[in-house]
């Protein structure tokens, strides 16, 4: 499928698939949708300090996983980050997103390349408190079980893949979070929240990012 490399509201990169009118980031803003979703409704509401088990659903761009990074030093995080992807970007495509730049994170540019040249499948320490495991297979593939403090599910939009925002999917989701779980994601549609109240989600709904009312965050309480 063609992949175009764009530019968001906020001048971060993000990319546009034209056969399915689709976006990888809010056209809004890639890094401001970022931070709202998933650090500000999501890892913020871990303590300085903690040992954090995350897992995203659609590690495209690597720009979550990047930010989390960044995060994790600011704030003495420990993590182990799993990145589920069935269709990584190429050489050429990494190549021109500007989230170092736009992150003011030059500091850092090693870590945002490693994070995408490290090899699939196998747990690499991005440095001594960050450990990256990408993970290429297909989302309904996932079966952890309890293994998980946060989820990212940032898979493509219910109007292109609604296969993704399923009863089963969420399930698999329910079960490979630990108890008091939480997870986040950018969509507020009424059947992605059924979907997940069905499975046993206790979810809320939450200010949305630029250009989007509303968000969804959900919690495992056994």
């Amino acid at each position: 499928m063609k992949r175009i490399i764009i530019q968001t509201g906020d001048g971060s990169s993000s990319i546009y698939l034209p056969d399915w009118d689709e976006h990888y980031h809010s056209k809004h803003g890639a890094i401001k949708e970022a931070y709202h979703v998933f650090i500000k409704n999501g890892l913020d509401l871990f303590n300085d300090g903690s040992i954090i088990n995350i897992l995203e659903i659609g590690f495209g761009t690597g720009l979550n996983c990047f930010i989390t990074f960044l995060e994790a030093q600011k704030r003495n995080l420990q993590i182990d980050y799993d990145g589920v992807e069935a269709f990584p970007l190429k050489e050429d495509e990494i190549s021109q997103l500007n989230y170092v730049k736009e992150l003011n994170a030059v500091d850092h540019k090693v870590i945002f390349n490693k994070i995408h040249m490290i090899a699939w499948d196998k747990q690499i320490e991005v440095n001594p408190k960050f450990k990256l495991k990408k993970r290429k297979h297909f989302f309904k593939s996932i079966n952890d079980i309890d293994s998980f403090d946060l989820i990212y599910f940032d898979a493509f939009g219910a109007q292109v893949q609604p296969e993704l925002w399923t009863e089963d999917i969420f399930k698999k989701m329910y079960d490979s979070l630990k108890n008091k779980g939480i997870l986040v994601t950018y969509s507020a549609k009424g059947s992605v929240r059924r979907a997940m109240q069905s499975v046993g989600f206790v979810v809320e709904r939450l200010s949305g990012p630029p250009g989007k009312r509303e968000m969804l965050r959900a919690r495992k309480i056994i």
